[in-house]
């Protein structure tokens, strides 16, 4: 009998497939599965933090829930490339826009992920680095969305440790320098990657805009994120 390889996941190696898609919210990643994947099994149920694996157009794909922040998805992520051997990781997640004109629901392909996170110093490298995304995934995601049609903004984007800010004047600072949007995960997981010499990739919708103030509910965070989906399950 297989054992489960770490105590947050109880699926076994062979229950994961070598594409992952990952939402910070386990519920999205429930509602990846049921909606859009054929035969989902749920492999793992740890701590609510649900995975799934099911078909797309006949190929496996994993749905794994990350949690919220670097410490979160810097453990699942790790696991699942050193683990679970997985070669790509595509993170599904919601962010902020700091640009006006980027409304709700616009999806962004992060190349890159600025940080105000301390957690490259695990690394202990002789300078700062630099997380971005793997090229091979990006090149196919965008050309993916050119081929259906959906508009993406592409460029950098900040990986935050804090939801809430003292001052909202140092998120303006970031759209200065020409970041997109800023959420909490994606350094993390560009570093991890980087590291295990795998692939990973980071296609965001707009849920929130910081400059002009609109939001959308939890629910819709939850379950109206399609295109984004669609985009990230081509690359399954």
């Amino acid at each position: 009998m297989s054992i489960p390889p770490t105590v947050h996941n109880e699926a076994k190696k062979e229950d994961v497939a070598k594409t992952v898609l990952m939402p910070g919210d386990p519920l999205r990643a429930r509602y990846i599965a049921e909606n859009f994947l054929e035969e989902a099994k749920c492999i793992n149920s740890v701590r609510n933090m649900h995975g799934y694996t099911g078909l797309i157009h006949g190929k496996r794909v994993t749905v794994q829930g990350s949690g919220m922040g670097v410490p979160s998805i810097g453990i699942y992520a790790y696991e699942l490339f050193n683990f679970y051997d997985v070669e790509n990781i595509i993170r599904v997640g919601s962010t902020g826009a700091l640009v006006s004109e980027l409304g709700l629901r616009s999806v962004i392909m992060a190349i890159g992920a600025c940080t105000d996170s301390n957690y490259q110093q695990n690394y202990k490298l002789p300078g700062v680095f630099a997380p971005t995304a793997s090229f091979q995934l990006l090149y196919k995601a965008y050309q993916a969305a050119k081929a259906m049609d959906i508009p993406v903004a592409v460029g950098n984007i900040l990986t935050s440790d804090a939801f809430y800010v003292e001052d909202e004047e140092d998120l303006s600072a970031w759209a200065k320098m020409g970041v997109l949007a800023v959420e909490m995960e994606s350094a993390a997981l560009y570093s991890i990657a980087a590291r295990a010499g795998k692939h990973a990739l980071s296609l965001l919708t707009v849920s929130d805009n910081i400059v002009t103030g609109e939001k959308l509910t939890s629910e819709e965070r939850e379950k109206s994120f399609v295109k984004m989906i669609d985009l990230a399950l081509r690359l399954a």
